[in-house]
């Protein structure tokens, strides 16, 4: 079992910026993806980005590809997502979550931790 620990989120006003973080403990080494994934008010759970943990491959969903960068420091089982020129639309529970192949399907994800808010104002 992978725990993850969201934190970093809160409110912004538009055209601001927040880094999540997301920490992994427990059996990491079963896990080669970390996603990021949002969920909005009255929406359903959408992906957002992904990354293998040595970095070399990164996918983003088209509306924040741009402006959201998703890292990872493997050697800290952390992974971020740096959040840029955000609008009232990326408002959402952001989770991180983890997966044994690279994939966009929540499905696939077999970890998710309880999610951080972030909220843009306009």
């Amino acid at each position: 079992q992978v725990q993850l620990v969201e934190s970093g989120g809160g409110l912004v006003q538009a055209g601001g910026s927040l880094r999540l973080s997301c920490v992994a403990s427990g059996r990491t080494f079963s896990t080669s993806i970390m996603g990021w994934f949002r969920q909005a008010p009255g929406k359903e759970r959408e992906f957002v980005a992904r990354i293998s943990w040595s970095g070399a491959s990164t996918y983003y969903a088209n509306s924040v590809k741009g402006r959201f960068t998703i890292s990872a420091d493997n050697g800290k089982n952390r992974v971020f997502l740096q959040m840029n020129s955000l609008i009232p639309e990326d408002t959402a529970v952001y989770y991180c979550a983890s997966s044994s192949g690279p994939t966009t399907i929540q499905g696939a994800y077999s970890n998710w931790g309880r999610g951080t808010q972030v909220t843009v104002s306009s």
